[in-house]
């Protein structure tokens, strides 16, 4: 039996960078988490902080090719493993343990809405996942699939514009 990830409970150490890892994503996301964290402390230390976060987080941005807002909604244990044109809408959330491969965009669409990916959703290269639509937990969105309507839990939806797989995987539901 595959030892099943949680699409509830984050997994902080797909975060935690090694030391010498060079891991722009990793870093990224280390900035995200400390200005979020900074962000209700009060006094000049934690805004000097949260300053520091801020710069951390746009030179991240630049050097991973990711735009990942500050404040996103991205729960833990997300994994970048390749930044490079990821963008994510400010309304979006990202439940814990979810995997987004390079050039995945979570935008809106002509109903405003943003996405809800529940946890450990895993998208492929190139994916567009658009509107208010929801992505079950263990879903798998496939490599350049435009996902404009939900997807059940555990189900694989593929294609322009992306549909769901009869039955999905089993084995991830």
């Amino acid at each position: 039996m595959q030892n099943q990830v949680s699409s509830e409970a984050p997994d902080w150490s797909r975060e935690a960078l090694r030391p010498g890892e060079w891991n722009p994503g990793k870093r990224l996301l280390a900035s995200l988490r400390d200005y979020q964290r900074l962000a209700a402390m009060p006094g000049p230390v934690a805004a000097l902080r949260k300053k520091w976060a801020v710069l951390r987080h746009r030179f991240w941005s630049a050097v991973s090719g990711a735009d990942i807002p500050l404040n996103s909604q991205v729960g833990g244990g997300l994994l970048l493993p390749h930044p490079n044109g990821v963008v994510v809408h400010p309304a979006a959330r990202i439940g814990p343990n979810c995997l987004l491969f390079q050039q995945v965009t979570l935008g809106t669409h002509s109903d405003g809405r943003a996405p809800v990916l529940v946890g450990h959703v895993d998208i492929g290269a190139g994916a567009k996942v658009l509107g208010g639509v929801t992505i079950g937990a263990h879903a798998v969105i496939g490599a350049n699939a435009v996902v404009l309507a939900d997807v059940p839990p555990g189900a694989v939806a593929v294609g322009i514009p992306a549909r769901v797989l009869a039955g999905g995987n089993p084995s991830r539901q």
